[in-house]
């Protein structure tokens, strides 16, 4: 990362929708009620996979409305990760500087959006910064003791297997300098569901950025239904085993080698 690196002025915040009619609304007015940063205010774009409770048109209504929202349109489900991945190009093609995620169900607090910010304006060595739920000053508001087990649990083995420094690699409330998105082969990005967080977490720990964690409260969703699925979660079990047994094998073939020379 340039030291050099100026504050971030434009950034986007990419909000992928399924189904949340209801949400939408509420979620881009808490953002757009934001303050601006370096003088710019924040943009948005709904990345809406065909959502047929009308998701996607309602977008449409709110950027005719506002000039700071944006919509891309995807014909199918496709999964959390592709969506992303769509809205990460379109912001590098924009010229952003920072790409946030967010998610649509009113689960990431976007008043938590400044401190995430905050932290690449002071720190230009930074390239993603994490709203996390597992740092002091972070919590989970109404979640069951079942659904926050899963959560330690999968964030915990995926940090041990991978030896990744960060304490929440699924939090889905992020901000990355596009810099580094742009640095990065997304094209080779396979993950679908929530295990893009970890993919995406363990491929900025690869490229050598520096990442920091910021406290958020995590509340459940304002309305409509959870994506999370059984699919999900052994996607990401599998994928975490995959990755850990790939590296240990590396590194053992690497020592292997260094013992011979």
């Amino acid at each position: 990362m340039n030291a050099q690196q100026t504050p971030p002025s434009r950034v986007l915040v990419v909000i992928p929708t399924y189904n949340e009619l209801q949400n939408l609304p509420i979620v881009t007015g808490a953002v757009q009620a934001l303050p601006a940063v370096n003088g710019r205010s924040i943009d948005i774009l709904v990345v809406d996979d065909g959502s047929p409770d009308g998701t996607g048109e309602l977008a449409d209504r709110l950027a005719a409305e506002h000039g700071e929202l944006h919509v891309l349109h995807r014909i199918t489900k496709d999964g959390l990760g592709r969506a992303y991945l769509a809205g990460f190009a379109w912001a590098i093609a924009h010229d952003y500087d920072v790409v946030v995620e967010m998610d649509a169900d009113g689960s990431h607090p976007p008043e938590s959006l400044p401190a995430l910010l905050d932290v690449l304006a002071r720190r230009p060595d930074v390239g993603l910064v994490i709203g996390s739920r597992w740092i002091p000053g972070g919590r989970l508001v109404d979640w069951g003791a079942a659904r926050q087990w899963l959560s330690r649990g999968g964030n915990r083995y995926a940090r041990t297997l991978l030896q990744l420094p960060v304490h929440d690699c699924t939090a889905g409330y992020r901000a990355y300098r596009t810099s580094v998105l742009a640095g990065i082969d997304l094209d080779d990005v396979h993950s679908h569901g929530y295990c893009f967080q970890i993919e995406m977490t363990l491929r900025v720990r690869d490229a050598r950025v520096p990442m920091v964690e910021v406290p958020i409260v995590f509340r459940d969703r304002i309305a409509g239904t959870s994506k999370m699925s059984k699919s999900i979660v052994a996607e990401a079990m599998l994928r975490v085993t995959y990755w850990g047994l790939l590296r240990a094998l590396r590194s053992a073939r690497h020592q292997f080698q260094l013992r011979r020379a």
